[in-house]
């Protein structure tokens, strides 16, 4: 595919973006400025010339104040808001504990998280999105790009999980912690926890 042929994968993505940037009163200039992008280009996403890379549709969904799925087309599917306390099962991946807090396919995922001392200390993720996090017993060891933190319970972090970063207990008795993050329906979004949860 040549720059100036139309993208085949998301055809209808093209007149979404104009439609959202005309309904949020955004000329092309200021939305690209907003997106970190030349008007030129924002130009050829709304036409259909270029397809935009995930974490592009993520910085546009957020500049029109929407989703990353709504700019897709997806349709909302009507999901129950309540998730008691015996209806998720305990799910393990590289020797952390996962209970789901939330429901599944929404644009965040809400997880009760247990992590051993020891485990996945190593393991560096980047992936487009946000991170929220809160610990609720034992002490986080949490590493933002070339920054480390310690964080007791009570202490929160939230950040932009494009920043590299590092998870792992700081106490021999690991830590829990509650856990949202900005799910994008892409590979990506594998990298960061298990697909089953």
């Amino acid at each position: 595919m040549t720059p100036e042929e139309p993208a085949e994968a998301m055809p209808s993505v093209a007149p979404r973006l104009r439609d959202l940037r005309r309904r949020s009163g955004l000329t092309l200039e200021a939305a690209a400025r907003r997106a970190g992008l030349s008007p030129a280009h924002l130009s050829r996403l709304e036409t259909g010339r270029r397809q935009p890379s995930l974490p592009m549709l993520l910085t546009l969904a957020r500049v029109y104040g929407t989703t990353v799925s709504a700019l897709l087309g997806e349709t909302a599917v009507d999901r129950d808001a309540v998730l008691r306390s015996g209806e998720a099962e305990a799910r393990e991946a590289d020797g952390w504990t996962y209970h789901r807090a939330g429901g599944p396919g929404r644009a965040m995922q809400a997880l009760r998280v247990r992590v051993p001392y020891g485990a996945q200390g190593d393991l560096v993720r980047v992936h487009p999105g946000e991170e929220w996090l809160y610990v609720l017993s034992g002490r986080l060891r949490l590493v933002l790009g070339e920054s480390v933190h310690q964080l007791d319970a009570g202490d929160s972090a939230h950040f932009d999980s494009l920043t590299p970063h590092r998870i792992g207990a700081a106490t021999r008795d690991g830590a829990e912690l509650l856990f949202v993050h900005t799910l994008l329906q892409s590979a990506a979004a594998g990298l960061c926890l298990p697909q089953e949860i």
